[in-house]
């Protein structure tokens, strides 16, 4: 079921940002003019005032015209006559009523690649406390019986950092390897061996429809419930390759840390039972892991905090008990999941089906009053030529008439581009939008741009 009323947004509207911008520039060339000449020379007279700025946040009202399925048609025929967009499915609702305005193939399920993501956080949200941290711990076992044995217990945080002290992590407010090491000093424990628990996590470690290649490529690795930096062996290159046993690297690194042989590293074939907590660090609020996954589409992220939802939900931390608790948590919102096949949480699998109409429910329930937990969904969309996946595109003269005005999660495999997001017309009319392009030509994407950006630009009232 729809939402039955839009509460306007307020991140739509950049206007303040420019005026500021603005008032700057005028400050800035009244000084060089004679506004701050020294001497005490009094003032020109006639001289304008000085320009102020009073950025405010402005709700969109409720009143602008409600494009016309037909107004709508007429204007994306052009550029749905792309044959490089392939198969194409989407659909287009109206935010403020839930009325479908357009819509091509979109109960059709097609592979929607990281807009898979959308279902992810919108069952964290719906789940999850907003400011859940993920604690990692280190247990001593009993020195009496193992001398000099720790075990690092992972909680299923991919963001755990390598960085050495003073260091940029490469997550934000990131738990370090290197305070869990300073703790562990100061517990008087002279570490001789350290063994390596991620119980949390169970089943495969890499999806149905995952390419082994991709660790290589760096855009995941196998899902374990203690990593390092996203599972990465360079955390500090933009391009790390990915490990292909990343829990035995977060041990070698707090080995590392310690001095301790890393050799001497393995995993535990149990959880520790008589062992005592010498050290623990936490992970970044959900909000700000959840930020980091959308704008920069990270799988192993999107993997984990699915398993998150999964563990709060009563489901095995696995990837096919996360699907079942994200499906399952978003279709009691109301989200149309008819005809979803989905492996895995990130949308990485060539495996995964969705329908167009699955992702405009999903940004459609976030953008209505009757779950104001998934509100945030909207924020954490990356906007047209701004932010995250979307920083370098709508930044060209087809279509960068909606940069600014379009927030939208992307997704990209080969052959395959979706976009699912929100976007205000000229009228200032709020729309949802799916649209999902499988079998692409060359232009597949700069394709699918100029018909979102279409939406922006139509008006269609009429």
């Amino acid at each position: 079921m729809r939402p039955a009323r839009w509460r306007p947004s307020t991140h739509f509207l950049i206007g303040a940002a420019v005026v500021v911008t603005v008032a700057v520039v005028v400050t800035v060339a009244a000084l060089l003019t004679g506004g701050g000449s020294s001497g005490g020379t009094s003032a020109v007279d006639g001289e304008p005032a000085a320009v102020t700025a009073k950025p405010a946040v402005v709700p969109l009202p409720d009143s602008a015209p409600q494009p016309t399925p037909a107004g709508l048609a007429a204007a994306l025929s052009q550029p749905l006559a792309n044959r490089d967009l392939g198969q194409l499915t989407g659909r287009v609702t109206d935010a403020i009523s839930g009325t479908q305005l357009w819509e091509q193939g979109s109960q059709v399920p097609l592979k929607p690649a990281s807009t898979n993501k959308l279902l992810t956080a919108g069952a964290a949200l719906l789940t999850l406390n907003h400011d859940a941290r993920q604690t990692t711990t280190v247990m001593a076992a009993d020195q009496t019986k193992q001398p000099g044995l720790i075990v690092l217990v992972g909680a299923g945080d991919p963001t755990l950092s390598s960085a050495a002290p003073g260091q940029e992590p490469r997550y934000h407010d990131a738990g370090r390897i290197a305070d869990l090491a300073a703790q562990i000093r100061n517990s008087g424990i002279k570490v001789t061996a350290i063994q390596v628990d991620g119980s949390l996590f169970s089943g495969p470690s890499l999806a149905p429809g995952w390419d082994p290649a991709d660790i290589q490529g760096g855009d995941m690795a196998p899902i374990e419930a203690v990593m390092v930096d996203g599972g990465r062996t360079q955390p500090l290159t933009l391009d790390s390759v990915g490990s292909f046993t990343p829990a035995l690297d977060a041990g070698k690194s707090l080995a590392a840390a310690l001095d301790v042989d890393p050799k001497a590293v393995t995993m535990a074939n149990v959880p520790l039972r008589d062992g005592h907590q010498i050290a623990s660090v936490q992970s970044a609020p959900l909000i700000e892991r959840l930020s980091e996954m959308m704008n920069h589409s990270d799988n192993v992220m999107a993997e984990c905090i699915g398993r998150e939802v999964a563990v709060a939900t009563g489901r095995p931390a696995t990837f096919a008990g996360s699907v079942d608790a994200v499906t399952k948590t978003l279709a009691g919102a109301g989200v149309d999941i008819t005809g979803a096949t989905l492996m895995d949480s990130s949308g990485l699998s060539v495996d995964d089906r969705l329908t167009a109409k699955a992702l405009d429910d999903v940004i459609g329930a976030a953008a209505g009053s009757n779950h104001p937990s998934m509100r945030p969904l909207l924020d954490l969309l990356p906007i047209a030529g701004g932010s995250g996946t979307l920083s370098n595109r709508y930044n060209d003269p087809q279509t960068d008439d909606a940069a600014g005005w379009l927030r939208a999660k992307t997704g990209s495999l080969t052959q395959t581009n979706t976009l699912a997001g929100i976007v205000t017309d000229v009228s200032g009319r709020v729309l949802t939008f799916a649209l999902m392009s499988n079998d692409a030509g060359p232009t597949g994407r700069t394709a699918l741009d100029d018909l979102a950006a279409t939406l922006r630009t139509c008006g269609c009232g009429s």
